[in-house]
């Protein structure tokens, strides 16, 4: 659907007006303002439900975020449709050097550990099991798998016997640097591939996001646990390596489903390429 048609449908003869927002490439992402009051409109890409994304449980992840504080309050959500609304934060993006400082890590690990021990949430997240239904999702739409793959998969299903069973928390699963926001206070926002999952995932998804060294790492992890134990270092370096996996596959399934303008194919071998097996250690 056209993005003004939605805002008539969801803000009839009120005189909104959609202004497309930059940076996603999953979804069409609008600023919506409506008699003074501002929102925004997220219209959900094709065949997202692909890339493991329940809207159902976004919109509940949402609501769990908004509670604790960390992310932005719903305002609407029509599921049939794929439209979630909540409000415009007015605050500011954290570039990628501001994030590596200790002060904003430590005001990231404080917010991630709000919603990490926040109620549970719907949904299942493990990055095991989510490049391999890339894998099978991508071979049945007859998109190639590079031939990195078969190497990256045996070094996740070793991490993965090494570490054994893990706690579930809630997890958002997306921890690029465009779903944060200071206005404040940390605000994190896009939950679409959040659920119950391993929170070193949401950890190791930081820091690789961001480029995070090891003095970054040991910041976080004593932020975080108070404790930047070398077993927990380990932990975050194994899953770092599946961060990296995960966002690869994910952009070999996107090439092959996506209607977003974006080189997914060139985004997936970028990703195989910053795997690092040394450091992964498993």
């Amino acid at each position: 659907m056209d993005p003004q048609a939605a805002v008539d449908r969801l803000w009839p003869d009120r005189g909104a007006r959609a202004v497309p927002l930059t940076g996603g490439i999953t979804n069409h992402n609008f600023k919506v303002e409506v008699y003074g009051d501002t929102f925004v409109l997220r219209m959900g890409g094709a065949q997202t439900a692909l890339l493991g994304i329940d809207r159902r449980v976004e919109h509940e992840a949402s609501l769990r975020a908004a509670e604790v504080g960390v992310g932005p309050e719903v305002s609407g959500f029509l599921e049939e449709e794929g439209w979630l609304v909540t409000r415009f934060i007015d605050g500011h993006p954290i570039p990628p050097e501001a994030m590596r400082r200790p002060e904003t890590i430590r005001r990231v690990a404080a917010a991630l550990r709000k919603f990490h021990d926040a109620e549970p949430i719907p949904g299942h997240f493990d990055a095991h099991t989510v490049v391999e239904e890339y894998r099978r999702e991508a071979e049945a739409r007859g998109v190639a798998i590079p031939g990195a793959y078969d190497a990256a998969h045996s070094r996740s299903e070793r991490i993965r016997r090494m570490r054994g069973p893990q706690q579930s928390v809630p997890c958002h699963n997306d921890l690029l640097n465009a779903n944060f926001l200071d206005d404040g206070a940390i605000r994190i926002v896009d939950w679409e591939y959040a659920g119950m999952g391993d929170r070193f995932f949401d950890l190791a998804n930081l820091s690789v996001n961001h480029e995070f060294g090891a003095a970054e790492d040991e910041v976080l992890l004593d932020a975080y646990f108070d404790d930047a134990s070398e077993e927990r270092l380990a932990s975050l370096a194994m899953m770092k390596f599946m961060s990296d996996f995960r966002e690869a596959m994910w952009g070999v399934l996107q090439s092959g489903i996506s209607e977003l303008d974006f080189d997914f194919k060139g985004y997936a071998t970028e990703h195989f390429a910053r795997l690092n097996f040394e450091s992964a250690g498993a």
